[in-house]
Formats: C-alpha cells, structure tokens, sequence
C-alpha cells in the first residue's frame, strides 16, 4: 500500500474528550471551527493562508461579532477536516489510499488551490492518487471503496471515474505481465529450486491465469461493481468466458445459499438488485460466457426476488442457447402460485420450446441435411440433439413422480423433440412406467395414447424384457414388444448364417416370417437369467421326468402369467404358418418342444399319456 508525508513539523493537536480538538501553542485560539459534533480551536493565520473558503467564512462571522464557524456539511466529517488543518498549520500528515479521498474533498470543500497558495493540499494530493495510488491495482480498488461514502463529491472530482478506468485497464494486460500479488489462494506462486550449479533461484511454479482479477473485484458494493464491469467489457480485450466466470464469483460471494435468507423482506430488495444487475451484465454474445447451469440458478433467484419480467425474458431466451448443456437437477425450478406441480413444468417446455424452434432454424436444409444424413435418419454433426433428447427423458422420468402432473403436460413436453434426438426409447420408456406407477386413474385411451410415444423398436433388449413384464402397459403394446424381439432374435440368427453385417430386419422382413422365427424366440428367452426372487409364487417348474423338454420352455414359464399367454399365442403363429398339422413328428423331437405344442399333444391324445401331461406354472 502507497502513503505520502506531508509537513514536517511534530502533531500538536490534542483531543479533550470525543467532541474537542485544540492546538498547543503559546498563543491562545482565536476561531472556532465545528464539523459536525467535533469543536477545533484554532488560529485564524495559518487557516486563512491555505483556504479560501475560510477566509470567506472568518470575514462573515467577524462581521457578525462571533468566532465561531460551523461546517455542518463538511465531506469526510471531522477526520478530514483535521487532516486539512494539519496541514494548514504544517504539522506531519500521512496519506494513504484510506484517507486521500476524504481529504481530497475537503481540500475542495476549503478551496486549498494553486491561487490561495503555491503547492496547496489539493496539488499535492492529485500528484499522489496520479503517480502512485492509480498505479497500483489494490489501492486502487480501496479508493475506489471509499468513494461510495463521499458522493456526490468524489463523483464530482472525477476519483470514482478514474478509479474504474484504472481497475479496467488493469484487467486487460496481458496476465505474463502481471506482477504483484492478487486476493485468496491466487497470489503467486514461488518456490526455491536447485539448479545444478547447486544455487538457488526462485522461478514461477504457474503462469498468471486470466481470471486472476475477478475475486479482488469482488468486494466492491453492486453499484461500483456494475460500473467495473461495464469498463472492463467496453476496453474489448476482455474474454466473455472470464466475464461470466467473474460474474458467478460475485453471485457465489454475495447471494445468500438459503431460501429464507433470498426471500426474508430485509435483504429481498438488495437480493432483487443484485440479480438483475447480474443479468444486465451477461456477456452480449450470448452463446458463450456463462454457462448454462449457473444461468438456470440465476433464473431460480430471479423468479424467487421478483425480478423484473423483461430482464426475466432476457434471462430465459439467453437460457434457451444453450439447453443441450444443462442438467436435470438445473431444470428442477420449484413452482409458484398458482401452478399445483412440484417443479415449473411450463417454464422448460417453454425454453425447450424455444431451442427447438432455433436449433431446427439454424440447420441448412438445402447443404447439411442432404451431404451428412446418415442412414438411419440422424445428422451428423448434431450431438446437441441427442444431448437434448436425454435430457428430456431423464426430465420427464423426474417429474412423472409428480401425482399433480397432468396427461396432457407430459405428452405435450415428450413430443417436442424430434424423432432424430431419440434414437434409442429406453428413457422415454422408463418415464412413461413412472407415470403409469404414479397416475393409476388413467384410462384405457390415455394409456394407450401415452405408450404411443414409445417406439418399441428402439427399444434395447434389457428395456424389452422388462416390458414384457410390465403389468401396468396395455396388452397390445406388450404384444408389440414381444413381436419385435421374435423378429430380432430371428434376423439375428439369418445374419450369422448369412455372414451379413446387418442385424435387424426390415419392415417387409416382419411380414414374411418364417416358422423358424418362434424357435429362435425360444432359444432368445431361454437365455435370460431372472433372479428367483422375481419369480412369482405360484410359479411352477416342469417335473424332472421331461428332462430336455424343460430346458426349452423353462424360460416362458418364468414370465409373468399374462406376458407367457401371449408367448404361447407368438408361438402358435411362429409354428402355423407353415405347420397347420404338425404334430406326429412333436412326439419325436424331444427337446424341441414348445410349451404350446404340448398343449396341442393333449388335446389329440385326449390324456391318454402321462408324457403328455400339461403340468400347472400358473
């Protein structure tokens, strides 16, 4: 921290009690100065030879017959003032970055020009703040802090000005040029290394970063903090990732963490502030700075402070950019009155709303769309719409959790993407078990609207089989989930044998079906493991005397009751296609065998073999 001297002669003023202040000296005072609750006995000569506001105000009250001169408006108070007499008298002054601006205005106050008197305070003064105070980066920033109890003067005189430019043009330098020390666990590091002529020499262990000036700004109140701010993004040399960065230092260091604390009616107007000034300040180019979490919190504090609607909107569109960069937990904003949802359900549609509207916009349908379409419909190049696409799925899981969660909110928010951000179902399939769990009063027609959403072909084979135990889907989709792996696991088996790389049928492929397709089914499902403690109670395992038959329809047996009635069904399609009367050749294939076949063998032989037993798995 810089200082300067003033004077050379030893202080003699001395304080009787806290409301005076005199000078010892052989001749008695003859004025008396009072600034505020302060009285200064003094002697006129010295003052009169430095002020020329006292000797206005000594040839006023000498007219009046009265020594006394109040000065009940004087900046700074009674500190400044007796800095100013100090020096009228040539005693010992000592300037500092604390002192100089309180004493700068009161040298103003007093008029201690160049006219009164050569090298006056007010001379001496500006030549500190210039050559060193305004050099210096933390003096700087502590003057600029004093200024705030000294309007409207030290705004007059131009110091809260020059303060900012010099903090701004600070900020701009080149960091490999930055020298002194800076706030917290930033300050430069230095460590003693050996080198091998075995001398010591102290090198830097890391370069200066970028953000090296955001935390010391930090301390200014929200006002000079703006004002800062402005300076540094006019200069233009200033990065928009280090002006959010800086941003989210000030709202960390400032806004309170509890709610009670955002809201309590006491800190709520200087919270509302804060916010909003925070908003003005977002870097103009919108697609970087902030990022996109820290903007949904800030957007979170602005709807709870009450911030203005249009710095709201702006706050929301800048939101809107970036989407694709959030995470769950960020869009999880608590509702307000009069919505009856957990969180704001219509404030994400809208900002979903709004990038898909800009995302779709921006694509060049003309160029992009026809050069880098890939087969199966996605574009290369767009991985912010499948980042978008799990995100809404994750989102959609969260808040199906929600009973006050409407059918039509959950439909409308699912379709807003397009089909090229979900290529895969799984998400969108566990979303829709949650709603299902939670909302148990829907009907049939919005059950099946809402599994309408579902594509069962996107479905991996983990999420299929979990389907096809699902109680609470339709009969029909769980008939579509089955359908689809019996046609899988048979394009599977015909690309092995084929030695062709594609695995997956195609739409005319599931209409052409081969009976083989309900055996490779068998083989698929007989593979699954399910853990014996999902199995249900009144499940039965075949007895030991069908020995391979068992093998082959052991895993049908272990699905639930409904999913293993539409397994026999697939199967009496899969077998009669081409098999209408097949049954003598059944009683020799052993462990080919389906579960239905063997119904089929009873009802011929009309139970005259125990072989052929249907033994109870319900």
């Amino acid at each position: 921290m810089k200082f300067m001297k003033l004077g050379s002669k030893p202080d003699a003023f001395e304080a009787k009690g806290n409301c005076s202040r005199y000078v010892q000296s052989e001749l008695a005072t003859d004025v008396i100065v009072t600034v505020g609750e302060v009285k200064f006995y003094l002697h006129k000569f010295p003052l009169l030879s430095k002020s020329n506001k006292l000797q206005k105000l000594v040839s006023k009250v000498s007219e009046e017959s009265s020594a006394e001169i109040q000065l009940s408006d004087f900046p700074g108070g009674p500190k400044a003032f007796e800095i100013c007499a100090k020096f009228c008298y040539g005693m010992t002054v000592t300037l500092n970055p604390y002192n100089v601006v309180a004493a700068r205005c009161g040298a103003e106050f007093l008029e201690m020009t160049e006219d009164v008197d050569r090298g006056n305070l007010i001379f001496k003064i500006e030549v500190f703040l210039n050559s060193s105070v305004f050099r210096s980066w933390k003096d700087s920033i502590i003057v600029l802090q004093t200024t705030k109890c000294l309007l409207p003067w030290s705004e007059d005189l131009k110091i809260v000005g020059r303060c900012i430019d010099s903090i701004a043009s600070k900020t701009s330098m080149d960091p490999s040029l930055i020298t002194w020390s800076y706030t917290y666990n930033r300050r430069l590091a230095t460590t003693d290394k050996i080198i091998k002529d075995g001398l010591k020499n102290t090198e830097k262990l890391e370069t200066v970063p970028k953000d090296w000036w955001i935390e010391d700004i930090c301390e200014l109140e929200i006002d000079l903090y703006k004002r800062v701010m402005i300076a540094v993004k006019s200069k233009g040399r200033m990065d928009n990732s280090v002006i959010g960065e800086a941003l989210k230092a000030y709202a960390v260091r400032w806004l309170p963490d509890s709610f009670d604390a955002l809201v309590s009616e006491v800190h709520q107007r200087r919270n509302k502030t804060l916010v909003e000034t925070i908003i003005c300040l977002l870097p103009s180019d919108k697609a970087s700075g902030c990022s996109c979490s820290f903007l949904l919190k800030l957007l979170k504090v602005a709807i709870l402070v009450g911030a203005d609607d249009p710095l709201r909107e702006d706050l929301i569109e800048n939101i809107s950019l970036k989407l694709d960069e959030a995470s769950v937990n960020d869009l999880l904003i608590p509702a307000r009155s009069p919505q009856t949802t957990v969180y704001d359900v219509e404030l994400v549609t809208s900002l979903l709303s709004r990038f898909v509207t800009r995302e779709i916009c921006s694509q060049d349908l003309n160029n992009a769309l026809e050069k880098n379409k890939r087969p199966d419909g996605l574009v290369l190049g767009r991985g912010n719409w499948l980042s978008i696409g799990r995100l809404v799925d994750n989102y959609l899981a969260e808040i199906a959790r929600d009973p006050n969660l409407s059918f039509s909110s959950f439909i409308q928010l699912s379709q807003m993407i397009p089909e090229s951000a979900r290529p895969i179902h799984d998400g969108l399939y566990t979303a829709i078990d949650i709603f299902l769990k939670e909302h148990p009063t829907l009907t049939k027609t919005e059950k099946k609207n809402l599994c309408g959403l579902m594509d069962v072909k996107k479905l991996t084979t983990d999420a299929s089989m979990h389907a096809a135990q699902n109680e609470k889907l339709p009969l029909r989709v769980v008939v579509q989930v089955l359908f689809f792996e019996q046609v899988r696991a048979a394009a599977g088996v015909r690309a092995i044998n084929n030695h062709t790389p594609d695995a997956l049928a195609s739409e005319e492929d599931w209409e052409k079906m081969e009976p083989e397709t309900g055996r490779s089914l068998q083989r698929q499902v007989s593979q699954l493991k399910i853990k014996g403690e999902d199995l249900p109670k009144n499940a039965k395992l075949t007895k030991k005397g069908h020995g391979k038959s068992s093998r082959g329809s052991s895993a049908a047996q272990l699905l639930p009751s409904r999913s293993r009635r539409i397994f026999d069904k697939l199967w009496i399609v899969g077998k009669g296609i081409t098999n209408a009367g097949e049954n003598k050749s059944s009683e020799t294939s052993g462990s080919s065998q389906s579960p239905n076949s063997m119904i089929q063998g009873e009802i011929k032989s009309s139970g005259s073999s125990s072989r052929h037993r249907r033994h109870s798995i319900s």
